[in-house]
């Protein structure tokens, strides 16, 4: 058999995924659940892109590094549009529902987590969130240990010849990038 569209993407599996938990189900639940789960897609994709651009910064190539920071835009502008269609939810409607969420929240989402560590906002009490041994926390704790992309940008501009203090350079990957004064 030829390899077809649904079974690359493996679509059979893909909807099957959302499971709401309200009776019935409430017919917003599911609107709720598949905004969340394409967040988390392009979460990966965005941290996918992100290490590719760190690579590319390393390796001094300069048109993918633009061409991955533009895709990389275009993502967090559709991130950000999804909004639009999450915010076609009331209240009312989020509240039918809400209770059978119990406690969980996005900011359970480990894959924001990640960008942030990847981006340079970095807290340690964030690993204890998740199980050792968990995916979550050994992706966590490898992004944790990890050179953000601020500290790959400044091995580039250094490696392309402008004066970077070698207190940036040799910093503690693990503390949060502080802003310029």
């Amino acid at each position: 058999m030829s390899l077809t569209y649904s079974h690359y993407l493996q679509v059979d599996e893909l909807l099957t995924l959302q499971k709401p938990r309200s009776d019935g189900p409430d017919h917003d639940e599911m609107l709720f659940i598949i905004i969340h789960q394409v967040y988390e897609l392009w979460f990966k994709q965005v941290l996918h892109e992100l290490d590719y651009l760190q690579a590319k910064l390393r390796e001094n190539d300069t048109p993918r590094v633009l061409h991955t920071l533009r895709r990389v835009l275009t993502i967090f502008k559709t991130l950000v549009g999804q909004i639009d269609v999450l915010e076609t939810m009331t209240p009312l409607e989020f509240l039918s529902f809400r209770d059978r969420l119990e406690s969980g929240s996005g900011f359970q989402s480990y894959q924001f987590r990640e960008l942030e560590f990847t981006l340079g906002y970095k807290r340690a009490n964030i690993l204890n969130i998740h199980p050792e041994g968990s995916v979550a926390r050994q992706n966590l704790e490898r992004r944790y240990a990890a050179p953000t992309l601020w500290d790959a940008f400044l091995a580039y501009l250094h490696a392309n010849g402008h004066d970077i203090p070698a207190d940036l350079l040799a910093r503690d990957v693990t503390s949060s990038i502080e802003p310029s004064t």
